[in-house]
This record gives structure tokens, sequence and C-alpha cells, in this order.
């Protein structure tokens, strides 16, 4: 009777330093988006900006506020959110703490159909689908080739298609005009400018937390192994391919909305599991779609500022926060 009223003491408080974590991370994520709003490559005063986003105000002041910087930072929290739970799923399907979502070949299809449309001199909608097109081709041809193969193989695949992917787009650069390069290589490098609808990465970051919410249990059992899986009845094959399809069309979204942005899928769990000490998802998932947005709106707040008034490709920023990071986690982990 005492072992079992110390475990129901042990998990309150587990759960109750779960929720305080996560109010934590959403008054950063607050501080954070007030932060993108008023800091921009232009200079304007405080004052001016929140005037503009309560409906009053000059019109440069709405105009940088109001089109400028508030669909950037919508995107860059739907975006990092998106990419976080893509790595969550991938690393319980996976059970590999190196997976992240451009281990699928999503983003590599992705790169070729933009940059086809944009060698073609498509606009800017043509050059999303194309990049929608190509991400969904990449998926078909991962599940096609890794059907009823287990995670190794599915792994495999989409990391050899990815490399496929990487030596056309080396192609593709190499043959496109001169005018045209800068914008290939800032997609690439991940760019929120191509974001002309935040919204749609915000709002579907939303449906996928609630989705992770609702299978944070077989998450849990999938991480923890095959044998623990098929002992609880899970029908394995099934549940790896609905997780993968999910994982493809949140890396599909994310790529199209922003270009190639890396490092957020792959730390932002590692840093929500050492901060909160466990591995349920439960917490991991929305805890990361949080921590994975306001990573991403930090960097888009230093690709804007550092080199003002030109600005940096947000990928690029985060590949440079990322990796430090990432050598802190491997180094407290050890």
């Amino acid at each position: 009777m005492s072992s079992t009223s110390a475990r129901s003491d042990s998990e309150a408080r587990s759960g109750s330093g779960a929720w305080k974590g996560l109010a934590a991370l959403l008054l950063l994520a607050a501080a954070v988006f007030t932060g993108s709003i008023l800091i921009g490559s232009t200079e304007l005063p405080p004052g001016r900006v929140l005037a503009a986003l309560f409906g009053s105000g000059d019109h440069v002041a709405r105009s940088v506020a109001l089109v400028v910087r508030l669909p950037r930072t919508l995107a860059a929290f739907g975006v990092g959110s998106l990419l976080a739970l893509a790595g969550v799923l991938l690393q319980a399907l996976f059970r590999n703490p190196l997976a992240d979502p451009f281990v699928l070949g999503v983003s590599g299809g992705a790169a070729v159909g933009a940059l086809l449309a944009m060698i073609a001199g498509a606009a800017a909608l043509t050059v999303q689908s194309s990049a929608v097109a190509g991400a969904m081709l990449a998926v078909v041809i991962v599940h096609l080739l890794a059907r009823s193969g287990g995670t190794t193989r599915l792994l495999l695949t989409g990391v050899v298609l990815a490399s496929a992917c990487g030596a056309v787009v080396t192609v593709l650069l190499s043959i496109a005009d001169a005018e045209r390069l800068r914008g290939m290589v800032f997609w690439l490098a991940g760019d929120l400018e191509w974001a002309v609808d935040p919204w749609a990465s915000a709002i579907t970051a939303l449906f996928a937390v609630a989705f992770a919410l609702l299978v944070a249990r077989p998450l849990n059992v999938l991480a923890a192994g095959e044998l623990r899986a098929r002992t609880v009845g899970m029908r394995l094959e099934a549940w790896r391919t609905f997780v993968f399809i999910v994982c493809a069309a949140l890396t599909a979204v994310a790529v199209v909305s922003a270009g190639t942005v890396g490092f957020v899928g792959l730390i932002t769990p590692h840093i929500v599991r050492l901060s909160f000490r466990t591995s349920d998802h439960r917490v991991v998932a929305p805890a990361s779609a949080v921590l994975g947005g306001t990573l991403l709106a930090c960097a888009d707040v230093a690709a804007r500022t550092v080199i003002a008034p030109r600005q940096l490709p947000v990928g690029a920023i985060m590949a440079l926060l990322g990796a430090p990071l990432f050598i802190m986690l491997l180094r407290r982990r050890a």
C-alpha cells in the first residue's frame, strides 16, 4: 500500500513539474513572439509598432508590422513547431536519436520540384505547388520501396533518396541562370519570405499538436521497441505506415512554407527530454512544438537584424545555433 502511494506521489510531482515547464515554455514563446514583431531590420519605436498592431499608427508602421513582421513570426512558429513534431514522431518510430524530418527524402523531393519551377521562371505559388508535388512523389517512392520491410529499410530508403535528390539539386544549381541562382540558394538554405500564407503552417501546427497528444500512448509503445509493441497487441506495420505518412505531411508543409530548415527537428526533442527528464510523449510532443517554434523565431530575428538592412537565410542561422547546441547536448548526455 505504501509503495502504491509513493508511486502516485511521484507521478503527481512529475506531472506538476511538467505543467510548470510547459507554462515556462509558453511564457518564453510569448516573449519571443512579441520581440520578433517589435525588432527587425527597419528601426521603428515599439510604440509605433504596437499602435499599428491595434489598428492605428502610420502607414509605414502598419506595413512593417502587419505585412512583414507578423506573417514571418507566425510562419516561424508554425514551421518550427511542424519540424519539431516531425522529429519527435520519427525518433519514436525509428528509435534513433539522430532521426529528423529530412531523412525521409521529403525535403529533397520538395527541393527538386521547387528548383525545377524556379529554373522555368514560375511564380511563387507555382514554385510552392511544385515543391508539394516533389515532396509527395518522394513519399510515394520511399513507401513503395520500403513497404513491409520494417523501420530499418524505411530509414535506409529515405537516406538513399535524400542523397539522390541532393545530387539532382547540385546539377540544377550548376545549370541555373545567374539571376535566379540567389533565390534558389536562399530557398535551399531556408527563407521565411517564401511563406506567403503563414496561417497554413501555424494552423497545421495546432492540429498536429492535438494529433500528437491523441497518439501519445501508441508513440510511447513504439519507442519502447518492437517486442513491447507486439506484446500489447499493436498493429505494428499499420502504425509505422501511419506515423510515416503524418511525418511526411508535416515536413512537406514546413518545407513548402520556408524551404529546407535543418536542426529544428533534430535537437528540439533532445532538449525537451533532457530539460523535462521524461520521454513521455504526452509531455515531449507539446513541449517540442512550443520550443521548436520559439527557436526558429529567435533564428529569424537574428537573420533579420545581424547585418540589417540585408537579411540572412534563416536556415543558415538555425544551423549555426543548432550545431553548438547539439554538441552541448551530446556532452550532457555523456
